[in-house]
Order: structure tokens, then C-alpha cells, then sequence
């Protein structure tokens, strides 16, 4: 589908890199020809993910960072920029989420959440911006949000509320930084298993069967999509693309946001009893 050279020599960093979403984008990435620098805060998955990466060909470079803490994001791009002299891309991916009653949660809970998706996209995406500006260059930014960013969404309100906060932090920053050659893009996933976050949020056979029948598609999505999806969005194809977010879910929020979409589950005996009903009542 994609030429081998779409992202040639682009220097890519992703956040959250080693597992999961963002190892998988950078894989792709590396397909297409970008240099990749991955961070996360575990420098034994990290080490490892770069390793087996590298295997497949490209270049990767790794470094550990805490997103939560400004300093440590400060030192990882500086470690990125000292190995490769710049950065083209910026994959804001890093995240943390489980579901749970609100009422429940405690401040370390919350804070868990928020610091890491709100907190970390900001620091790094102020932190790289800063750079860009100072040496008058351009570049993408691409954050990973969720489909209920837009809507909220209940037993995952700090990961909505978080996730709504970087939302409207790439629509704000499309208008402000654009005059500095700055872009900015968003991918809300829809259910996209991965290991350990799945299990957090359908944490039993029967809730992920309910879950993906919520899906018209009737099924997850594969990380390739998704990764399929990044690719064109930080590729140069994709220069007029600007404070977007784009969709990639198999219809599920569109199901939920239909006042009438239950009918779904109305059979074709019901649907001709109704219609008679219905003549009926016009007779």
C-alpha cells in the first residue's frame, strides 16, 4: 500500500514505545524508512523492544523517561537530539487507564491517569515545540486520544477527561503553532487489545464479548490498521491534515451515539408484525 520510501530519514519519536500501540507503530515506521527513537520508563522492555526491532532493519534508538516528570522529558529529548541531531516527529502514545467506579477512585488514582496522558503529551509536546520554534523548523506532532475524548465516557473518567485535555490541546496548537511549520493530528482508537491494557478494561471473556459486539464491524481492530493509519498521518502526504482527529474504531461510537440504533436487535418477524401494525393504523 505504502511506497518503502514514505518516511525516509524522518526521525521519529514515539512515547510508550516499547509495547503495546506504539511498538507497533514504530515498526511500521521502520519499514518505511524513518529513523526511530522510543522511550518509556523501563529501560529492560525498552532495551528489549529496540533489539528485536533493529533485528527487522532501520535504526533505533532507545532512552528511558518518566513522561510525569519535566525534567526527565527535558533529558530525553535532549538524549534524542544528541544521537540523531534532530527530531522530525513527535507520536505522543505513552497513556494509563483502567476501568472503575469514580466514586471509588483516590487522588493517587486519578493523578495516575492525568499525569501521565495529560501531563507527559504537554511536557513533551511544549518541550519539542520550544526546540522547533527556537531553530525555526517544522515538524508533526501526532497524539493518540480515544473516541471518548469528544463524549466522555463513564468508569474511565479520568483517562476521558485526560484524553479530552490533549484533544483540545492538538486543535489549539494546529492554529497557534502552524505559523512556525508546526502540524498537529490525532488518532482516536476504538478497541485495539493490547497485553495488560485489555485485561483492565475487560477484565472478563464475557464484558470483551459485550464489547466487541458493540462494534458494527463485530471485531477489534489489528495494530496494523492503526499503524497503517500513523503512517500516512506523519508522512508528508498528509501536509494539509491539521488539527484533525481521525476515527478508527469499526463504527462502535457511531452505534452508541444513534438514538435508534438498538433496533439493530429487532428480528425480521418483529420489524413485518410492526409493519402491519403500522397499515393498520392508517386503515
Amino acid at each position: 500500500m505504502f511506497d518503502k520510501e514514505l518516511l525516509r530519514d524522518k526521525v521519529v519519536l514515539i512515547t510508550g514505545g516499547g509495547t503495546g500501540l506504539g511498538r507497533a507503530m514504530g515498526e511500521r515506521f521502520l519499514e518505511l524508512g524513518a529513523k526511530l527513537a522510543i522511550t518509556s520508563r523501563r529501560e529492560e522492555v525498552l532495551a528489549q523492544a529496540a533489539s528485536e526491532l533493529c533485528a527487522g532493519g532501520g535504526e533505533v534508538f532507545h532512552t528511558p523517561c518518566d513522561v510525569r516528570d519535566a525534567a526527565q522529558v527535558l533529558a530525553m529529548i535532549d538524549a534524542v537530539e544528541g544521537h540523531y541531531g534532530h527530531i522530525d516527529v513527535l507520536v505522543n502514545n505513552a497513556a494509563g487507564n483502567f476501568a472503575s467506579p469514580t466514586e471509588s477512585l483516590s487522588p493517587r488514582a486519578v493523578d495516575a491517569v492525568l499525569n501521565i496522558v495529560l501531563h507527559g503529551t504537554f511536557y513533551t509536546t511544549l518541550e519539542l515545540g520550544r526546540r522547533w520554534i527556537a531553530a525555526g523548523r517544522g515538524g508533526t506532532m501526532l497524539n493518540i486520544v480515544t473516541t471518548y475524548a469528544s463524549t466522555g465516557s463513564a468508569f474511565v473518567v479520568p483517562s476521558a477527561a485526560a484524553k479530552a485535555g490533549v484533544l483540545a490541546l492538538t486543535r489549539s496548537l494546529a492554529v497557534e503553532w502552524a505559523r512556525y511549520g508546526i502540524r498537529q493530528a490525532a488518532i482516536a482508537p476504538g478497541l485495539f487489545p493490547t497485553d495488560g491494557a485489555w485485561s483492565r478494561l475487560a477484565p472478563t471473556p464475557e464484558l470483551a464479548e459485550k464489547l466487541v459486539q458493540g462494534v458494527p464491524l463485530k471485531r477489534v481492530g489489528e495494530k496494523a490498521e492503526l499503524a497503517n493509519l500513523a503512517a500516512y498521518l506523519i508522512s508528508d502526504y498528509a501536509g494539509y491534515i491539521n488539527g484533525e482527529v481521525v476515527t478508527i474504531d469499526g463504527g462502535e461510537w457511531l452505534q452508541g451515539a444513534g438514538q435508534f440504533n438498538d433496533l439493530l436487535e429487532v428480528t425480521p418477524e418483529e420489524w413485518s408484525e410492526l409493519a402491519g401494525l403500522t397499515r393498520k393504523g392508517k386503515s
